[in-house]
């Protein structure tokens, strides 16, 4: 039976975008055009280390402790490059900056396979589409960039709304923004606790992109599970 659906919510990162490189070989690059060399792979770790920190002390960008998104990023790179042992706070600051900036262009994100058709069929189909992701308030530009952001009604951030998935409410709001209720709503996404489970939580149906290589978890049922994104209106029209 075909699930009666109304509206689309989608993760971002991992789901329709990916980095092109790793964290530290951006950051490497930034560096070394201001004379500094690191090791990408140490910051790549240091930048784990770096961004875990900052997420438990500040969770959410620091909404709602006063921290400013910008802040909140620009801290975590100074971070990164002092685990990393550079501890020049003039270039440090340059360095941020930058980064914060350049991680807002095109240049630094690339369209998953299959997101830009899948998108276009869904849009296409006559389902409202919206953007449900922990992502601070760069994201509505970068999907601009990216090509992607005239297929959604709205575009809904963990640092808008307050609230980070796992928390339900981010759903609860992407639902009252649209007006439809979970039993009509599907959420797509990559990671089983905060996309899949956290979206059923709520009474929303849910879509697992699974990529290779991802452990197994027994409990997803198989018509719920995408290996790539092109799977999806099959399993919804099945």
């Amino acid at each position: 039976a075909m699930l009666r659906l109304r509206l689309l919510t989608w993760d971002v990162k991992d789901t329709l975008l990916r980095l092109r490189q790793p964290v530290g070989q951006s950051y490497a690059a930034e560096a070394r055009a201001h004379g500094v060399r690191v090791q990408p792979e140490a910051l790549s770790r240091s930048f784990r280390e770096a961004y875990g920190a900052q997420s438990r002390r500040f969770p959410n960008y620091g909404r709602g402790q006063g921290l400013s998104s910008r802040q909140w990023w620009v801290d975590v790179v100074k971070q990164t490059f002092m685990l990393s042992g550079v501890h020049d706070d003039g270039v440090l600051t340059l360095v941020a900056e930058n980064l914060y900036r350049d991680f807002c262009s095109a240049g630094n994100w690339e369209v998953l396979p299959g997101a830009s058709e899948t998108l276009s069929r869904c849009c296409q189909r006559g389902f409202r589409m919206a953007v449900v992701s922990n992502f601070d308030k760069r994201l509505e530009n970068i999907l601009s960039l990216c090509n992607l952001r005239h297929h959604f009604e709205f575009v809904l951030t963990s640092e808008d709304a307050g609230f980070a998935k796992p928390d339900g409410r981010i759903f609860q709001e992407a639902l009252r923004l649209a007006g439809v209720p979970p039993e009509l709503a599907a959420h797509v996404g990559d990671d089983y606790t905060r996309d899949y489970q956290a979206a059923r939580a709520v009474g929303m149906h849910s879509f697992l992109l699974r990529a290779d290589g991802q452990g197994q978890q027994p409990e997803v049922p198989p018509e719920h599970v995408l290996p790539t994104l092109s799977h999806l209106l099959a399993l919804i029209e099945k």
